[in-house]
């Protein structure tokens, strides 16, 4: 009776014999992404996670969710789902490293209309080997088969907790006029702004993903799969040199506009300059093939800055040096100054 059940379920959609197969396949690969403080293996209804209070006077956790909008569709029409997978966990990373927290554990949910393989497997590894090199614990996931929702398609999220000493926490508040913001480069979307670049590049321009152009260096569809940078390393290593840094904006959908007054205090804006960090070109064949103006460039994508610190000018050169030693390109792109809490883009 139960096989007549597995098989009708299947018929309608939902293979769970599969699903424990792949899982299965997977299961020897995520040991890449433990850490000694996981309790039990990944499987159970939760994942057991016990901090070492003993590292902290006044521990903060810092959690946040995301997911990876329709670069997924970029991503099935090139059928290449590794970097899907490091682009959630490195976002995620992102969003609670500005505020000087280490990443500790990560879920993922995969919602799926049929479940295939190898792309579950591939999009797991991204998010095996990412979580694996920010030293952040893989501590469980769900994959959601539901046929009559998703076609084709899938969808991605993950959520993420860190934890941050409550005296090192990085909030922006010290921010002041005078203050340089310092830039950090990113290689491309990141994972923000594929609706607007695909209805661009593959409506009206009419590219084909695989189309190549010297420019880009390879294809289209390769520079928009590019993976989500991660500033863990510099954020990190900036910290450990006491270098301070009273502000962090990670600079996902909405640009510097919208990203960087979050994190501004009352009578604080900022003026920023461009051309100083390089655009990546495919931001350039976007902002050409779709006549889009300058101020809905920053505020839709990053525009090849994928991150901002700000700092005290006594700190500047320090900051520089870290980020470089580090592998990121960074330069001073602005300041902050009195007045209204808005950006400026010259």
């Amino acid at each position: 009776m139960s096989a007549a059940k597995s098989n009708l379920y299947k018929e309608a959609g939902v293979d769970i014999d599969l699903a424990g197969s792949l899982l299965g396949k997977m299961k020897p690969k995520f040991k890449k992404a433990m850490r000694k403080e996981m309790l039990a293996p990944i499987g159970g209804f939760g994942g057991l996670f016990q901090i070492d209070i003993r590292k902290y006077k006044n521990p903060v956790l810092v959690s946040s969710i995301d997911g990876v909008g329709t670069k997924i569709l970029v991503a099935i029409m090139m059928n290449k789902f590794s970097n899907i997978g490091r682009d959630i966990v490195n976002h995620c990373i992102n969003d609670i490293a500005v505020q000087g927290a280490e990443p500790i554990y990560f879920l993922d949910y995969i919602g799926i209309g049929r479940l295939k393989s190898p792309l579950y497997e591939d999009v797991l590894s991204g998010i095996v080997e990412a979580c694996a090199a920010a030293n952040c614990a893989l501590l469980g996931g769900e994959t959601a088969e539901m046929p009559g929702i998703y076609d084709d398609d899938f969808d991605l999220v993950g959520v993420i907790t860190g934890v941050v000493e409550k005296s090192r926490i990085i909030s922006g508040e010290k921010i002041k006029p005078g203050h340089v913001a310092i830039g950090l480069a990113s290689n491309g979307l990141h994972t923000n702004g594929y609706s607007l670049a695909r209805k661009i590049l593959f409506e009206r321009c009419g590219y084909d993903p695989h189309d190549e152009f010297k420019e880009l260096g390879g294809s289209i569809g390769d520079t928009l799969l590019k993976p989500h940078t991660s500033y863990l390393p510099a954020i990190k290593a900036a910290m450990k040199a006491d270098v301070r840094i009273h502000g962090i904006a990670h600079i996902t959908g909405g640009g510097l506009y919208d990203n960087v007054p979050r994190i501004l205090p009352t009578n604080v804006g900022v003026h920023f300059e461009t051309g100083i960090l390089p655009v990546p070109p495919v931001f350039n064949m976007i902002v050409e093939g779709g006549n889009v103006s300058k101020e809905e460039a920053y505020r839709v994508f990053n525009m090849g800055v994928g991150m901002v610190w700000f700092l005290p000018e006594a700190d500047a050169e320090t900051a520089l040096k870290v980020c470089r030693k580090t592998g990121f390109k960074a330069a001073r792109i602005g300041e902050a100054v009195k007045g209204e809490k808005r950006v400026v883009i010259d």
